[in-house]
């Protein structure tokens, strides 16, 4: 066997190993999440009230809101807004930085992006929609959400502290929904907007980080390393570091806020010490907003 073969033979190994339990998490997480179709924002087949629009030939007589129309001299139809499976996207930065876990008692980053990525996923699967990861064939029905955990567990660890989803990769019209750290050079997310805004994909960005990142609880001597190794710093008063970080990591959010409003997406941000159904929640909410 090659070495190349060998390294992929063990990364799915690993994969399969801890596949159940990113599956029965994911399931017990989606479970708290109602599912349902997304509404298209025009007339069509659906459940939900949109407008009221006036009468016009070729509407029947059942299609008139009688009630509605007393109040005027005119004739009203009531409209439902069409509703119908879309292709979503997911995509969970593999940066090494997505490693990080503060305390033995939290999960890494990377591991809750995973879990609130197959959690969605299968709630977005449980009201018909068709999702996959970025870059992949989006599927419906109940084995994809197998297919989800499979290529989440095993996406392999890029070389530096970051990375970045393919822009190449986006499909026209698609949703998506893209989980980093966002603690890199954030160039990249300029570029993907643009070209999703030119496509019109829209989405969300969701920021996931530890408490340590978001606190910064840090004083005296300390010796910061990035996960890679690629980044050190060696301070004597951590403490005094604490504001700027503190003033760097609110513009850094600012500056993902107004790129994502800019291209018509959503923007958050979670801490692994918070109740991932909380974040699962509004991601799904805004998603279908």
């Amino acid at each position: 066997m090659t070495p190349g073969a060998a390294d992929l033979r063990a990364r799915a190994e690993s994969a399969s190993a801890h596949l159940p339990g990113l599956i029965l998490s994911a399931e017990r997480l989606a479970a708290v999440v109602a599912p349902g179709a997304h509404g298209l924002r025009r007339a069509g087949p659906g459940e939900d009230f949109w407008q009221y629009r006036p009468a016009s030939q070729g509407d029947s007589a059942r299609s008139i809101d009688w009630r509605r129309s007393a109040r005027s001299d005119a004739q009203f139809v009531r409209d439902r807004e069409a509703q119908t499976a879309q292709a979503v996207g997911l995509w969970v930065s593999a940066g090494q930085g997505m490693g990080y876990a503060g305390a033995p008692d939290r999960p890494a980053k990377g591991a809750r992006a995973q879990l609130l990525a197959l959690a969605l996923g299968m709630v977005l699967l449980r009201g018909g929609e068709k999702v996959g990861l970025l870059g992949q064939p989006p599927r419906a029905g109940r084995a994809q959400a197998e297919r989800l955990a499979q290529g989440l567990l095993a996406a392999q660890a890029g070389a530096g502290d970051g990375d970045a989803p393919e822009a190449q990769a986006l499909r026209p019209h698609q949703r998506l929904v893209i989980l980093s750290d966002f603690l890199t050079d954030p160039d990249w997310v300029a570029v993907l907007l643009a070209r999703a805004a030119s496509m019109g994909v829209t989405g969300v960005l969701m920021q996931v980080l530890d408490p340590d990142e978001e606190n910064f609880p840090y004083a005296g001597a300390v010796d910061f390393r990035s996960v890679s190794g690629a980044l050190r710093h060696d301070s004597r008063d951590a403490a005094g570091l604490r504001q700027a970080y503190l003033d760097r990591l609110a513009a850094r959010r600012d500056w993902l806020r107004d790129r994502a409003q800019g291209a018509g997406w959503h923007f958050g941000h979670h801490a692994t010490d918070h109740a991932p159904a909380v974040a699962l929640g509004w991601l799904h909410r805004v998603l279908g907003g």
